[in-house]
């Protein structure tokens, strides 16, 4: 109400006055409506599923009562309901336009499979507990190449846990994997702090990412106009690089990094990156002077092409929406923070489950998930992992699950092998029957495996087992074949983990899955190993 009164006082409006001053005027001014609904015919909504009943009555009085509208959204990335914003315009949009035609876009071209089913098995469980039709159940696809299995890893307290991020993340940077293109995501920003500290010990540069636009930044608009003013004096008697240094230092920039964290450290990587865009542009023009690097900078502040910071990057999970990275760490999945524990209601831990799948989303080519037991070094260890996790232990390990006893170290572990999954890894319902667990789905699920791979599996097993006069069960039962299907194995030592394939059938058969696997022609495979046992059989 005080924020309201002010706007009046002040005789100002924000944005949802727009909203609301536009929505007036076309209900009430029929004369008006039909001369904006004349200037546009087709219209197009992107991130649908964050609509508001504002914004969706908007675009009502915008249409009118034709049906050239096009909307494009995913239920699963509702993340904003603090605003309004409702995912069912978007799911009940074929039911109001009975003629549209729905696109289900689900192949993924960012993520790898790996990632992509952990993903599919989060947004599953929760769509599945809240009831939604099974035409509105997301289920990714993925078309990239594979890469390594998603990670959970429990630290004792908050700051292991970012000492813990930030080696690893050393190690990832020394191997050649760009800072700029690894993330650490977390729920509050208040877990920045020790993050940014082990960072800096480690001596990896970051940056903590705010929703600010990198040329709305004020120390950014401010060291342009310094440049701006000292381009009229450039002689020409300096290198490019070293004037643009001379004359951002009168905005703060310093040659070396400041020890402190959070707003100072961002401060200063805006800086440098404007410094590093100096050298750049200097070494592709070796002519150019800082007049043409201030049209340079005019040219991408009016095109937002902002420069890439070369440093890791520190982000809240909301504010990582619509961003990609090839690594991507996400800290603090435990209760508590992930759901949050102000998170009252079903629809608000849904909500808490949806952030975190947007977290994983933003993952190319590396995910690891990591939780601290402590908040502080030998306090009480308290938490539990997030139960978002539960229905992912097939892939994370028993280590996954939120119950006391398998959170501890080594839980779930017996005789070097992992126990076998007790949950489905589409909709997180407990697993009734062996054949089930084996392949760690419900057989009412969609698959989770590439169809063309368990096809040929089974084109080589039925004519491996027609040519040697045996049941194809005898060679590999359905359930093992789906599960090899599954995990993929591209070693005989990950073959060998899968339940079904004994020491004698890893022998006979390693060699052809394994080129299967691969992309070898299963029929060809099978006439390769019936070759060569006719051979053995006869000497």
């Amino acid at each position: 109400q005080t924020y309201e009164e002010v706007k009046a006082e002040r005789g100002v409006i924000d944005f949802e006055d727009v909203l609301l001053l536009t929505v007036g005027i076309l209900a009430e001014r029929e004369d008006i409506a039909r001369v904006v609904r004349s200037q546009y015919r087709h219209f197009v909504v992107d991130e649908y599923q964050d609509v508001n009943a504002l914004q969706q009555r908007l675009l009502d009085l915008w249409v009118g009562q034709r049906d050239d509208v096009c909307v494009v959204g995913d239920a699963a990335q509702t993340i904003y309901s603090f605003t309004g914003a409702t995912p069912k315009y978007l799911l009940e949009f074929p039911r109001r336009y009975p003629k549209s035609k729905v696109v289900h876009l689900v192949r993924n071209y960012r993520s790898t499979p790996q990632i992509v089913a952990l993903a599919n098995v989060m947004v599953r469980a929760g769509e599945a507990q809240r009831g939604a039709r099974k035409a509105d159940l997301l289920q990714l696809r993925a078309q990239g190449e594979d890469g390594p299995p998603p990670s959970l890893t429990a630290y004792s307290d908050d700051p292991s846990e970012a000492v813990g991020v930030a080696t690893a993340i050393k190690g990832l940077v020394t191997r050649g994997t760009p800072a700029s293109q690894i993330a650490v995501l977390f729920r509050t920003n208040a877990q920045s702090e020790a993050l940014e500290s082990a960072l800096a010990a480690a001596e990896v540069a970051y940056l903590v990412r705010g929703g600010e636009r990198f040329f709305a930044r004020k120390e950014v608009r401010g060291a342009i106009l310094l440049m701006r003013g000292a381009a009229r004096a450039d002689d020409g008697s300096k290198p490019l690089g070293e004037l643009v240094r001379d004359v951002i230092a009168g905005a703060g920039w310093t040659g070396q990094a400041p020890r402190a964290g959070g707003a100072i450290r961002d401060r200063w990587e805006s800086l440098q990156a404007l410094v590093a865009l100096a050298d750049d542009f200097a070494s592709g023009s070796p002519q150019a002077r800082l007049p043409d690097m201030v049209g340079e900078l005019e040219e991408r502040m009016a095109a937002q092409h902002a420069p890439t910071v070369e440093g890791v990057t520190l982000a809240s999970l909301h504010a990582a929406k619509g961003l990609e990275w090839d690594a991507v760490f996400v800290v603090g999945c435990s209760d508590g923070l992930i759901p949050i524990s102000m998170a009252e209601g079903f629809e608000a831990i849904e909500e808490e489950r949806r952030l975190l799948y947007v977290g994983l989303t933003r993952a190319r080519r590396e995910l690891r998930l990591s939780w601290s037991a402590a908040r502080n070094p030998g306090g009480r260890a308290s938490r539990r992992p997030s139960r978002f996790l539960d229905g992912a232990a097939g892939i994370l390990g028993e280590g996954a699950r939120s119950s006391a006893r398998a959170a501890r170290p080594g839980a779930g572990v017996r005789g070097g092998k992992p126990a076998k999954p007790s949950r489905c890894r589409g909709c997180g319902k407990d697993l009734a029957t062996a054949a089930t667990r084996k392949v760690g789905r419900c057989e009412d699920c969609p698959p989770t495996y590439d169809v063309a791979t368990f096809e040929a599996l089974k084109v080589w097993r039925l004519a491996f087992a027609g040519a040697t006069k045996v049941p194809a069960y005898v060679i590999f039962t359905d359930a093992t074949l789906t599960a090899i299907a599954e995990k993929t194995p591209s070693t005989a030592g990950e073959l060998a983990t899968i339940s079904g394939v004994g020491a004698r059938k890893l022998e006979r058969y390693a060699g052809d899955v394994l080129a299967i696997l691969g992309g070898a022609d299963p029929l060809e495979r099978a006439e390769r190993s019936l070759a060569a046992t006719k051979l053995v059989v006869d000497d």
